[in-house]
């Protein structure tokens, strides 16, 4: 296992039947989502308004998540450039009824920040 990110997860939850497969197992897909919603809400909090999606880079499943596991969601801003954002994203999941916590899956996520017209504008910067 490798360390545990040292901030508060972005989004917590927990996996139910209606998000696997017939195995058990959480689809890939479902958990991309929550991914890709924890780093939205980081991109959306610097760019002071709305960032849409724009890519995802080095996807990769490290353990399966199984129902009732507990998913957590962490999201770092990476970097910030004229209109876009990177930010890494990590999963780690724990079982229902125990402790540990495992790494599911991680990715990079870029977004651009969109004004009213849905065109890309400037991220704000830091007072």
């Amino acid at each position: 296992m490798t360390d545990l990110p040292h901030a508060d997860p972005t989004i917590r939850v927990t996996a139910m039947p209606a998000d696997a497969n017939a195995y058990g197992d959480i689809f890939g897909g479902w958990l991309m989502s929550l991914m890709d919603s924890a780093a939205g809400l980081v991109a959306a909090r610097r760019a002071k308004g709305r960032a849409v999606t724009i890519a995802m880079d080095g996807m990769q499943f490290h353990a399966p998540v199984h129902v009732g596991d507990e998913v957590s969601v962490y999201a770092r801003l990476d970097r910030v450039g004229r209109t876009s954002m990177t930010i890494a994203v990590e999963s780690w999941s724990r079982d229902r009824h125990g402790e540990e916590v495992r790494k599911v899956t991680e990715a990079r996520f870029t977004f651009v920040a969109i004004d009213e017209h849905r065109q890309p504008r400037p991220v704000p910067t830091l007072a």
